[in-house]
């Protein structure tokens, strides 16, 4: 009786399975719980500009796809896989508690930027130890050959997809209030998301993360797991390294003093083209073997454009839904940061899907070759832009459009991705030699690396419409009478309020009638500024010679911005946005003060490889020409790409 029972197959899934579920499920609570409000606490917290918040977003994400291979490398030759999560866990636990004092002390410049990038630095280095670590251990659980392993990833996975899910929620809810000093109880939050993730896996590892026969999982360095035992090692050839690494130093110089990037971006994007330049370069590959690892390089070339794409969603997408989205919903305000849960939301709506669709083209044997998919993948992002571009089309400053085209841009993209992302790491595994596996997994962590560096780039170029300080100083002067007369009086009611006191709204101690008391002139928010960048400000010709006095004090205080079109003269200017007009009681005379105002419009205009943006309509559009052409050319390589993977679909 005991040996048949021995026989039968196990049901179910192992109790370790789920608790590998919730350890991942809180770890990715922290990370895009913290990244759903990153972006928005740098622009309204710390007053940086929305170029300078894109930069330090994408240097940030693209790094945290870049330590990985540091992570793998240690948990596989010296901690494995337990400890390595542990202090992982530990080190972003740190991070987003030094996120949290960051947003306490916002008040203070220096300060807080110090906090904020030691907290970035241990959640890179701590998500380098943690993300490749523990969905090592998943197969582990399961005696080799067991059939279930496929359903317990798509578990895994949806573990993954329901932190990403909440997270926003519930740090957009604490922390994307309108009050700057609340973006903390955000931080605190995913630093408290960190520590559940922590103490799960700490309390419930040595009990359920075992394997079949009771072995705990994870314990000992990884070297002893390999494909096969007889798997040849990588050659390791001291001249080719020292040609690669030559051509890796000329191209951080060329990126970082050439092509003028940051010093995080020249180095990624350095190595992304180094890196694997000295693989395919190593003479022991054979025809084939060159052949499939070319297919896996282009495929990532073409990932790089769709991540960059994709990963919109937690820089320009959410300035997008903070500043021209109607976020009104029965008299309730969505916050900005509630729409990154879309994706993830959508993700376990149509995952089984597109996993019935494969399966039953499959049958039919008119399944797509990855490629073919990955090519789909490209098209419908471009689609997604392309709906939301039409959306935006002669969107005049100021004013909002509907969140259902943030909506059907997020559903559409998750269509792409269902097309593209379950694909890429299945693919380098089936065709990277055995003595390269690892370091082309890297490659494609690193093209990742690149993406994310990648969007922050283009974010960047965000458009941001600015007015002239010198013209809104004018009109200021000119409605100066007019304003004082028609501003509306009101009681300070005793409640917390978030909006700037240039004029205050007081009840006089006496009990006497409420009296507006104008602190900063008759337009609050626009007088501080002129008076900031008042007629001691010379513009400079060249446009790179820093202005006179303590401009970057000021610039950084008001956001104050130095603009300077192809054509005429460079003018400081401030981001229309911030331009406040207060209670006017007038309807007709505040009508006129936007126009006036919106009169004095800058050309404020960036450029991308000859490619004009101007608004967002642009904008968008430039991310519809990427992703469109990446289609169609890799959608023509396909059949290319399928002779050189010599029978591996």
């Amino acid at each position: 009786m005991s040996a048949v029972a021995a026989a039968e197959p196990p049901k179910g899934h192992p109790k370790g399975l789920y608790v590998l579920f919730v350890t991942e499920m809180w770890e990715r609570f922290s990370y895009y719980g913290m990244r759903a409000i990153f972006t928005l606490y740098m622009t309204k917290a710390l007053l940086l500009s929305k170029d300078e918040g894109s930069t330090i977003y994408g240097s940030y994400t693209g790094l945290v796809y870049l330590t990985p291979l540091i992570g793998g490398y240690v948990a596989d030759r010296y901690w494995g896989n337990r400890k390595s999560i542990i202090v992982g866990g530990v080190l972003m636990a740190a991070g987003q508690f030094l996120m949290f004092a960051s947003g306490t002390f916002f008040e203070q410049a220096e300060l807080s930027k110090l906090l904020m990038y030691a907290g970035l630095g241990l959640l890179i280095f701590g998500n380098g130890f943690f993300k490749p670590n523990i969905s090592t251990m998943v197969g582990q659980l399961y005696p080799e050959g067991d059939k279930r392993v496929d359903s317990a990833f798509t578990i895994f996975y949806m573990g993954i997809n329901l932190g990403a899910f909440f997270a926003p929620l519930v740090c957009g809810f604490l922390g994307d209030t309108g009050c700057p000093e609340d973006f903390r109880w955000g931080f605190l939050a995913a630093g408290t998301g960190m520590l559940l993730s922590l103490a799960l896996f700490i309390s419930l590892k040595n009990k359920y993360i075992v394997t079949p026969d009771g072995v705990q999982i994870g314990e000992r360095p990884n070297e002893a797991r390999q494909t096969s035992a007889d798997a040849p090692k990588a050659p390791f050839n001291v001249t080719l390294l020292l040609v690669w690494a030559g051509v890796f130093l000329g191209l951080l110089a060329a990126f970082r003093l050439g092509l003028e990037f940051d010093w995080i971006g020249s180095f990624i994007f350095a190595l992304t083209i180094a890196g694997p330049g000295y693989i395919i370069s190593d003479p022991s590959l054979t025809r084939v073997e060159r052949d499939r690892i070319w297919v896996i390089y282009i495929i990532a070339f073409f990932v790089i454009f769709f991540w960059a794409a994709f990963e919109q969603a937690g820089a320009s997408l959410t300035y997008f839904a903070e500043e021209q989205t109607n976020r009104a919903v029965f008299g309730v305000t969505v916050p900005a940061s509630y729409f990154q849960s879309i994706n993830a939301v959508a993700i376990v709506l149509l995952a089984p899907v597109f996993v019935g669709l494969w399966g039953s083209l499959g049958r039919k044997n008119l399944e797509p070759a990855s490629p073919f998919k990955q090519a789909i993948g490209l098209f419908l992002l471009a689609l997604g832009y392309l709906v939301i571009a039409f959306g935006v089309k002669g969107l005049q400053p100021g004013l909002k459009v509907s969140m259902l085209w943030l909506f059907s841009l997020y559903t559409i993209h998750t269509l792409g991705e269902l097309c593209l992302s379950p694909i890429g790491l299945s693919m380098v595994n089936k065709l990277a030699p055995v003595k390269f596996a690892s370091l082309l997994m890297g490659v494609w962590f690193l093209s990742t690396s690149a993406a994310n560096k990648f969007a922050g780039t283009l974010s960047a170029l965000y458009p941001e419409p600015a007015v002239s300080v010198a013209g809104l100083a004018a009109i200021d002067q000119e409605f100066s009478e007019r304003i004082k007369s028609a501003w509306k009086v009101e009681e300070k009611k005793d409640v917390k309020t978030c909006r700037p006191l240039e004029r205050a709204d007081v009840k006089p101690k006496d009990g006497g009638e409420a009296q507006a008391q104008a602190n900063d002139g008759p337009l609050p928010e626009v007088k501080a500024a002129t008076d900031a960048a008042a007629a001691a400000i010379t513009v400079p010709s060249d446009g790179k010679t820093l202005l006179p006095g303590d401009f970057k004090a000021r610039a950084a205080k008001y956001k104050l911005m130095f603009v300077k079109p192809k054509d005429g003269a460079g003018v400081v200017a401030v981001p229309l946005g911030d331009v406040q007009l207060g209670n006017i009681a007038d309807e007709g005379l505040k009508a006129e003060l936007q126009k006036r105002i919106e009169g004095q419009l800058v050309d404020n205009s960036r450029s991308f490889i000859g490619f004009k943006i101007a608004d967002l309509y642009d904008f968008f559009m430039l991310f519809v020409a990427m992703s469109g052409l990446s289609a169609v050319i890799l959608f023509v390589l396909s059949r290319k790409l399928l002779t050189m993977m010599h029978g591996v679909r």
